[in-house]
């Protein structure tokens, strides 16, 4: 695996994490919404591991309010990290796959693309993902590209732990239909599951993996 992080700190704790399980990772800091850290990041990895078979893109920020609360410059950064990088990504990563026979890409969305709350920005960037995701199936499938999507719920993550109190998780957690609180494995096993060779017949589909929470909860 080949970890990619603009944050040296935060992408060498992951690579550490997976040699610690007995697995090869080696690390790049880069920023995915620059085209010229995404070339260098593909061919770090294709230099080290000497194939390119999986692509998971799982960056994005949050973006609050409606369109009358939006400032521009905001819209466009919140797009460029959340859209354009995996386009970024992808457009570097795919020809490689191509040489080699074939691949797979992961893109994470979220259920705000099914089901707005109140964070347009963030909503219009994670629906164009799964209109990207689409878009690249066609595309690809001739390349024997698979391409996906996850839609995570409102899941318990690093991202949300520091600004998240105890009564505001028994809240998420009571508005699943299971009464469980999701985590980051429930998102990291459904892209495993996308990765594997047991999805080779699945392509351009969005996985929703919320507990439930998209069927019938006004909370969450």
């Amino acid at each position: 695996v080949l970890a990619v992080d603009i944050s040296e700190q935060r992408v060498s704790e992951t690579v550490d994490a997976i040699k610690a399980e007995g697995f090869e990772s080696e690390y790049f800091v880069g920023d995915v919404s620059d085209s010229r850290d995404c070339a260098r990041m593909v061919e770090k990895a294709d230099y080290n591991f000497g194939t390119i078979d999986i692509l998971h893109n799982n960056v994005g920020i949050s973006g609050p309010g409606s369109v009358l609360d939006v400032d521009e410059k905001e819209w466009s950064h919140l797009m460029q990290v959340n859209v354009t990088s995996m386009m970024l990504t992808s457009k570097a990563a795919v020809p490689k796959m191509i040489k080699s026979g074939g691949g797979c890409i992961i893109n994470i969305a979220s259920i705000s693309a099914i089901r707005p709350k109140g964070r347009t920005p963030y909503a219009v960037s994670k629906a164009a993902v799964v209109g990207l995701t689409r878009a690249m199936a066609v595309d690809h499938g001739k390349d024997h590209i698979r391409v996906n999507c996850i839609l995570p719920g409102p899941a318990y993550t690093s991202m949300v732990a520091g600004g998240m109190s105890d009564s505001q998780r028994v809240i998420r957690r009571e508005a699943s239909p299971l009464n469980l609180e999701g985590n980051s494995w429930d998102i990291a096993w459904a892209a495993v599951y996308l990765a594997s060779e047991e999805a080779r017949w699945v392509t351009g589909v969005e996985l929703v993996v919320d507990g439930g929470i998209s069927l019938q909860s006004p909370r969450g």
